[in-house]
């Protein structure tokens, strides 16, 4: 089952907008599910889009975009560097009483910040000189262990986006190397 766009998807999307044109640069877009965000960067004139999830369903109305897909966890299969990259992440904690499908979309580990973790150990590894990571995540999302780790990479963290929903708050954080 591939990820339906929804408010975490149309706030990330909004945020994307905001860099204007992506003409020349490289995005990488990190758990796409629908390809919204991948598509969208195309749009914007990137260069070049890569799209990765680690699932493969949606891939071929991906690619018909324009936009390379690679079956990979996390950056398991990426190589190279990109000027963005994008994860509208899993952000929640397990929930016992949500079933294995949506969670595999919605939760990040048992406390909710596991994949984010993960994610930022790597991303660097993968970022260009000058690059910027689009972070989604949410209120019920701990965040002292992902901005103790943003800290210790030596990166910034600005919130560029965020909307009020009636059981949580979404943020869009703008992630740079300092």
């Amino acid at each position: 089952m591939i990820y339906q766009p929804r408010e975490d998807s149309f706030l990330t999307l909004k945020a994307l907008r905001s860099f204007g044109s992506l003409r020349g640069k490289s995005v990488l877009d990190v758990g796409t599910g629908s390809g919204i965000l991948a598509i969208e960067a195309k749009r914007l004139g990137a260069e070049k889009v890569v799209a990765s999830d680690i699932s493969d369903e949606g891939f071929e109305l991906i690619r018909s975009h324009g936009v390379e897909t690679i079956k990979s966890d996390l950056f398991e299969r990426i190589k190279g560097r990109f000027d963005l990259i994008i994860f509208n992440a899993p952000y929640l904690p397990a929930d016992e009483r949500e079933d294995e499908e949506s969670a595999r979309h919605t939760t990040a580990g048992k406390q909710g910040d596991e994949i984010i973790c993960r994610f930022l150990e790597q991303a660097s590894q993968h970022l260009a000189r000058k690059g910027v990571i689009l972070l989604t995540l949410s209120s019920l999302t701990p965040k002292e262990r992902i901005l103790k780790l943003i800290d210790r990479k030596n990166m910034g963290v600005e919130t560029i986006a965020k909307e009020k929903f009636f059981f949580e708050e979404i943020y869009v954080w703008q992630i740079s190397v300092e």
